[in-house]
Order: C-alpha cells, then structure tokens, then sequence
C-alpha cells in the first residue's frame, strides 16, 4: 500500500475531494484532518495559512490516476502531492482494501 497526502484551503474542499475520489475508487480511504497551520515562503514572503490535510490510503496500482485526479481538481497552484509506501499492512486491512478497489480483484 502507498500513503499520500495533500492539503487544501477548507473543510468543504477537502471532504468534497476525500468524497470524490472514493466514489471514484482512486483509493480506499480518505482522511481529512484538520484544521492544521502551515508556514511556508511564497513569492519572496513568510505565508501562513489555515489548512486541512489529506490522508490516502491507496493500492500502487491507482497511484497515477489518483494524483492526476487531484491535480485536476486541486484548487492551488502547486499543490503539496507526497506519496510514501508502507512497509507493514496487515493482511485484514489489506484484504479489505483489494476488495475496495477495482483495480485489484481479491
């Protein structure tokens, strides 16, 4: 399985793209978190923003779908898009999430 994360301005983005792309089923869990604070340089100038981060759990098979969908529906310029594997699973949660995604049949 692979994590990602992005963040996004405000709750009803971020709980309209979690909704989306598991009805979708370009992963097989969403998680908003938030809200949480970031600080970051933009344009020459310290910023700090308000934001809500997004959690998801994916198979590898739905990865570039997965990122190309929120790339189309991201609201930001550069949106933050990081994708980490996980080494341990365990096999429960792992069958689970095969029998969620259409792209990987049990």
């Amino acid at each position: 399985m692979l994590i990602a994360w992005t963040t996004l301005p405000d709750r009803p983005a971020a709980e309209k793209l979690a909704q989306m792309v598991i009805a979708e089923q370009l992963a097989v869990c969403v998680q908003v978190e938030g809200p949480i604070m970031s600080f970051y340089e933009w344009n020459g100038q310290l910023a700090r923003s308000e934001e809500y981060r997004l959690q998801f759990k994916l198979l590898p098979e739905q990865a570039t779908v997965l990122e190309t969908r929120v790339m189309e529906l991201h609201p930001y310029d550069i949106p933050e898009w990081l994708v980490l594997p996980v080494h341990h699973v365990s096999e429960k949660y792992l069958s689970w999430a095969r029998a969620s995604s259409t792209s990987s049949p049990l």
